[in-house]
């Protein structure tokens, strides 16, 4: 079975020697696949051998057609609290994946074990029309395009099945899913029309329908053999990321409009305090420049962009660098991360696809980051839904502090002395 494309890179590399970084989001370069099988293995079960957690509580409200249900609090949240004058920040890390697509790799089960026995949240950006089986394409009415379009493949019943399981099990494990839209029309189409060319009202078009199709998929499909999703999904969807880190300037007034807390589009900035955009309505969570081993420029803190840099995007690249790109790409992730750990403390935010890409080497590379980083001290795994609650406990004069701090800059005089002035900060009591 193909693997299917999903997300354009732009801009970088050798390509832009002037930026010494490549980025997934800009004006020209390759295009790739936020990709996923389009077969699965079981209808019953994910490859990996899990089945959905039932809710905690064993109660549920079905909500509209019985598609998605009120069971209780999410459960497997941190407690978070203001940081004490002069107390050091923890150091955020998100891990998220574009696509959340459940098939026949067992890519989702795997990364779900390792969340858990690390304690780690992720954020799931779930494409909608991953709920809509193909032969129902013609209720997707893209922005700009003939209807059932999408620069994705539609997934087959066992996978739409399979991928409404996962997102319910890691719910319920405590990740947070948020949406990658649907169609991922990237500015790099032969044609160009891409979501970079919507208006706010396109995109709450689109929104409006990724949010339809995860929210009315037992009467899309026809299934009666799945459980319901274990939330509500309108009230769960705070932010996402769009397709190819396009088209952040025509989705921001919109995500205002729903009264999103955050978005995750921005491409290739630096590692700093995160702030807000659109008239402070908005928490920016950009995908990061990191240090790239042996280069001078920095590369994009996402698994594609790394992938770009090692092979010239090609997924099927020489087997015999494949352990040394694989290296390559952890000792990136690891020096992104130190870099912020001490220094700034800025959150670090790491962007991943369900992909075998160069024999699944990056996939291997995320899983060893993970392992290094968690369980060091005031390391906080998190979702960006997480991560939001953190930063709109504290008080605006400490975060506006902690923005002042320069790439992998720790306070000269130590966290005691830059943040002690009462009033201070705040810190997780725990996850």
């Amino acid at each position: 079975m193909s693997s299917i494309s999903r997300r354009k890179v732009l801009g970088a590399g050798a390509a832009t020697a002037a930026l010494g970084a490549l980025t997934a989001c800009g004006s020209s370069g390759s295009s790739h696949q936020d990709s996923v099988k389009t077969g699965a293995s079981s209808p019953a079960t994910d490859p990996g051998g899990t089945t959905a957690v039932p809710s905690p509580s064993g109660k549920a409200t079905p909500i509209g057609d019985g598609s998605t249900s009120d069971t209780g609090p999410q459960p497997n949240q941190p407690t978070f609290s203001k940081l004490k004058p002069g107390e050091r920040p923890p150091q955020f890390v998100v891990f998220s994946w574009d696509g959340a697509g459940a098939t026949d790799d067992g890519q989702f089960a795997r990364f779900l074990k390792l969340a858990e026995e690390h304690k780690a949240t992720f954020t799931f950006f779930l494409s909608g029309i991953y709920c809509l089986p193909g032969s129902k394409k013609d209720l997707y009415h893209p922005p700009q395009h003939s209807v059932g379009a999408s620069d994705i493949p539609y997934l087959s019943d066992g996978a739409v099945k399979n991928t409404i399981k996962m997102i319910s099990q890691a719910w319920l494990q405590g990740h947070e899913i948020g949406t990658h839209f649907n169609g991922h029309f990237c500015s790099t189409r032969p044609d160009h029309n891409g979501v970079n060319k919507w208006s706010p009202e396109d995109w709450e078009s689109e929104i409006q329908q990724a949010v339809g199709f995860v929210t009315q998929w037992r009467t899309n499909t026809g299934f009666t053999d799945v459980p319901a999703f274990p939330f509500d999904y309108r009230k769960e969807l705070i932010g996402g990321r769009t397709p190819c880190l396009d088209g952040q300037k025509g989705l921001l007034p919109t995500a205002a409009k729903l009264g999103w807390k955050y978005d995750a589009s921005s491409p290739g900035e630096k590692q700093t305090w995160p702030q807000k955009v659109q008239d402070g309505k908005i928490w920016n969570f950009p995908l990061q420049s990191i240090p790239y081993p042996g280069h001078t420029f920095e590369v994009l803190s996402m698994d594609y962009n790394i992938m770009a840099n090692q092979s010239n995007g090609n997924p099927k690249g020489d087997p015999g660098q494949f352990g040394a790109w694989r290296d390559a790409a952890h000792q990136s992730y690891l020096a992104g991360f130190n870099r912020a750990y001490n220094g700034n403390r800025a959150p670090f935010f790491v962007g991943n696809h369900f992909e075998q890409w160069n024999g699944g080497i990056y996939m291997d590379a995320v899983e060893a980051v993970l392992k290094d980083i968690a369980g060091k001290p005031e390391v906080q795994l998190v979702s960006f839904r997480q991560l939001v609650q953190w930063l709109e406990l504290q008080d605006e004069a400490v975060l506006r502090k902690l923005r002042t701090l320069n790439v992998g800059q720790a306070p000269s005089g130590g966290w005691e002395s830059f943040l002690g002035t009462p009033g201070g900060s705040a810190s997780p009591s725990g996850q």
